[in-house]
């Protein structure tokens, strides 16, 4: 569990295996990491809350489509916030 994840407030979501297989297949369990911890939960919560298999795994598909391209949360644009001492 990331440090962001383990802070927050409210209800965190369980990974589910299929979930975490996917991340590692696709090599993105990292760049999931690295995303902040509400973002992190929102999909887990989000791909959970799909009651038909066929509904978490459209679910999953697109938060792995969006970890790929990197610049998008949840169908919205989304940029990682700078952090202190990286060039640009």
């Amino acid at each position: 569990m990331s440090e962001a994840f383990a802070r927050l407030k409210r209800e965190r979501h369980p990974m589910p295996e299929f979930v975490r297989q996917a991340l590692e297949h696709q090599r993105l369990l990292e760049v999931y990491r690295a995303r902040p911890g509400y973002q992190q939960n929102d999909y887990l919560g989000w791909i959970n809350r799909g009651r038909l298999p066929e509904t978490q795994q459209r679910r999953l598909e697109q938060m792995l489509d969006e970890l790929t391209r990197g610049d998008v949360y949840m169908n919205m644009a989304w940029r990682p916030a700078r952090r202190s001492g990286q060039a640009g």
